[in-house]
């Protein structure tokens, strides 16, 4: 391999040349650096702006016991799993003996310590084989945000460990039958009473309904204040006042469990307050910034399977004589496939970088999830289109992607909020 190496200045410099990329590289380096700003190459990897775009060693290794647990235990059951619409349990156990839960959060908590990298890196393995799994996954993430990032130092020792061991589930409770994507319209209400809160009220399509331990809730302590009177609490399963109301029958993602909750007369110790009050709309949103980016690699998995089936099928299909591979018509909706789940797959990464980072992430969160959960409908119609009559079975795992796909365009801010989100920061 030839080595290149240029500096993020305005003189990039060449050293020797061993391959036809490398020079293709060199040629076009000022270009690629005028669009993106900074650039650099290290052995022909593609850095820009300080970001490698291929992981490292150790988030390679997450990576690796994901692909296997995917492929061996998750791909031979996820027709099973989506029929059924019932929750895996059992492959949610192992995802915590493997550590899969609490990733990117420290290992005094029951973490390890690792880049947000090394976890969406995880999550495209495992929604590969199932996306509900992989959906599954993100519902440890967004319910351990909000305590790590607002918690007491009490509160994480509680409820962190069992949460990134997996041991215990959670659940992030915002959406409300009349508050989807205006969380402010919520009527959810807390009243401080004694050493208590009483909270009131309803949630809506809620991941992990009733199979969950620990409820990240939403709730006015002063609702004149709008978005400054929304606060978070901590609520335990079996807490008086708290029960579920209904199972969803969903779409696609099917073996996760969504449904409502009721909060009646609900008491909850002011200990469980998650930061102070008021709190709540900043806490909720940077946990949906983290959890956005987590859709996103969602529907680079279900992108890249669609390509991967597709491929396949196509080659060994069989029409006037030859294989249907050979048809540049599928050819064309292949090589969409490859161009979009590339593009994506490197949105995802730049959002989980810039988390990484520390930095701002609002805007980059929004675009990868917008754009990959658009690009997973596009690779899913195009995979049924591929696999023709198959494609419109149950048997064809097309049909199980094309649902799951829709799903993703909805979870955690629909398409339009994105669009409302990134625009917004443009224009500001």
């Amino acid at each position: 391999m030839g080595l290149t190496v240029a500096y993020p200045s305005d003189n990039l410099h060449s050293l020797t040349f061993l391959s036809s990329r490398s020079f293709f590289i060199y040629l076009y380096a000022p270009l690629i650096k005028d669009f993106f700003g900074k650039a650099f190459f290290i052995n022909e990897r593609f850095v820009v702006m300080g970001m490698e775009f291929e992981l490292k060693e150790s988030e390679k290794a997450f990576q690796r016991i994901a692909r296997q647990f995917a492929e061996t235990e998750v791909m031979p059951r996820a027709a099973e799993i989506d029929k059924k619409g019932k929750f895996p349990r059992d492959l949610v156990k192992r995802m915590a003996e493997l550590k899969l839960y609490g990733i990117p959060f420290p290992r005094e908590y029951g973490g390890a310590s690792a880049t947000m990298a090394s976890y969406v890196a995880v999550v495209e393995e495992l929604s590969r084989a199932s996306a509900s799994i992989g959906f599954l996954s993100s519902a440890g993430l967004i319910t351990i945000f909000p305590i790590h990032y607002a918690g007491t130092e009490e509160q994480k020792q509680k409820y962190l460990r069992p949460l990134c061991e997996g041991t215990k589930l959670g659940a992030f409770a915002l959406t409300e039958p009349s508050a989807g994507s205006d969380p402010t319209a919520m009527g959810t209400n807390a009243v401080h009473e004694g050493d208590e809160y009483l909270l009131n009220g309803r949630k809506a399509y809620i991941t992990n309904t009733s199979v969950a331990d620990i409820y990240i809730v939403f709730a006015y302590t002063d609702k004149g204040k709008k978005r400054a009177g929304m606060s978070a609490f901590i609520v335990e399963k079996g807490t008086k006042g708290f029960s579920f109301a209904g199972i969803n029958d969903m779409l696609g993602m099917r073996s996760c469990i969504v449904g409502g909750l009721k909060f009646n007369d609900c008491r909850v110790p002011e200990e469980n307050l998650l930061g102070s009050e008021g709190d709540g709309f900043k806490i909720a949103m940077g946990t949906l910034d983290r959890d956005r980016i987590a859709m996103s690699s969602v529907g680079v998995g279900i992108t890249q399977a669609c390509l991967d089936i597709s491929k396949k099928y196509a080659k060994e299909r069989r029409q006037s004589s030859q294989p249907i591979a050979n048809f540049q018509a599928v050819q064309f909706m292949l090589a969409d496939m490859a161009v979009e789940v590339e593009a994506a797959r490197l949105l995802t990464y730049k959002a989980a970088h810039l988390a990484d980072k520390g930095e701002k992430i609002t805007k980059y969160a929004s675009i990868a999830k917008l754009y990959a959960s658009e690009v997973a409908q596009r690779a899913a119609t195009n995979a049924v289109q591929i696999h023709g009559g198959y494609g419109c079975t149950k048997e064809c795992p097309a049909e199980r992607y094309y649902r799951d796909a829709k799903i993703l365009s909805i979870a955690v801010g629909t398409s339009e909020i994105q669009r409302l989100v990134i625009a917004r920061d443009e224009l500001l």
